[in-house]
């Protein structure tokens, strides 16, 4: 069975709260923890966007769990001072830190006032950031002249092992495309063959034998009439597909996008839920996929009772499978 860790939604909770939730999250079982990392949120009912390098610093401290945090170079963070803030917290917490690196998103991009590229030039840009923070990170000076620019940088803290650097991918061609360069792959839950597509792209182009690991969005209650409710009131401005959700510049453009989307639409980005049994079941189909991680997002903003669910009726039975 897959290695089950829970999911930060800093778009969702203060930061504050947030850090309860994850030292929670490890005391109910939790083995793993995902970060976002975005500079606003997608609907004005989430409502929240912490800084998740400064998050991560004080959550790492103050719990013992792997971490790992989305990081998209490029526009907003700058690839050398990306490097820098991953090389830190790597040298603070060997072994222990992992970063997934995307093409990002206009609602996160735009604040530069740089024009917002189309598709392939955001990943060429990622791939020269890619190299950069990589050789960054095995001590090089870095001088760079190309969709991004880089004058003499070079990281003086450094951690002993440089931590694996990840792609992130939504598609078959964007998995298919970054399996040359990338560590592993991190993907979101999405229906059950286009899953599988995007494991094939990338162990077919040269991620065979790469760690595999999916986002999962979840909305639990004790009645599945009251999950199906949070999924739509915290959810529905992330229903849509690329290229839409990569393009839209601010939170109200995603809010007026989802003013008709219904409850049942949710269903399709969302595994709403009240038997905790359905999920275990859906880890077993994860596992065979080939995800060796799962991080589960439970969309609504109070997380303890979920936590506390999840940590007494899935996890246990998936300890045991694993023993």
């Amino acid at each position: 069975m897959p290695v089950v860790g829970w999911h930060a939604s800093h778009e969702q909770i203060a930061p504050s709260r947030l850090l309860a939730d994850v030292r929670h999250a490890e005391q109910a079982g939790f083995q793993a923890v995902w970060s976002s990392d975005h500079f606003a949120p997608w609907s004005s009912r989430q409502g929240e966007s912490g800084f998740s390098f400064a998050w991560l610093g004080a959550a790492m401290a103050t719990t013992a769990l792997p971490f790992g945090v989305v990081c998209a170079p490029g526009q907003r963070y700058h690839p050398a001072v990306a490097a820098q803030a991953i090389a830190t917290l790597a040298e603070m917490f060997p072994g222990r830190f992992s970063v997934a690196l995307g093409s990002g998103e206009h609602l996160n991009e735009h604040i530069t006032g740089d024009p917002w590229p189309d598709k392939d030039t955001r990943n060429a840009r990622l791939r020269e950031c890619a190299g950069v923070i990589r050789a960054l990170l095995d001590g090089d000076e870095v001088t760079h002249h190309g969709l991004v620019t880089v004058d003499r940088a070079r990281l003086w803290t450094l951690p002993e092992t440089p931590p694996p650097l990840y792609a992130t991918a939504v598609t078959p061609r964007t998995a298919g495309w970054a399996a040359a360069w990338a560590d592993g792959l991190v993907t979101v839950g999405q229906p059950v063959n286009t899953l599988r597509n995007v494991v094939e792209a990338f162990t077919g182009s040269g991620g065979d034998g790469k760690p595999l690991a999916v986002q999962i969005h979840v909305s639990w209650a004790p009645d599945e009439a009251e999950a199906l409710r949070i999924a739509h009131e915290q959810w529905r401005t992330n229903v849509f597909a690329p290229p839409l959700c990569w393009d839209l510049a601010t939170t109200e453009q995603f809010d007026e996008a989802a003013k008709h989307v219904r409850p049942d639409d949710v269903r399709q980005n969302v595994l709403v839920f009240a038997d905790l049994g359905r999920f275990a079941d859906y880890l077993h189909t994860l596992a065979d996929l080939g995800f060796g991680t799962v991080y589960v997002h439970h969309v609504g903003q109070e997380q303890r009772g979920f936590i506390d669910a999840f940590g007494e009726h899935v996890l246990p039975a998936l300890t045991a499978v694993r023993a």
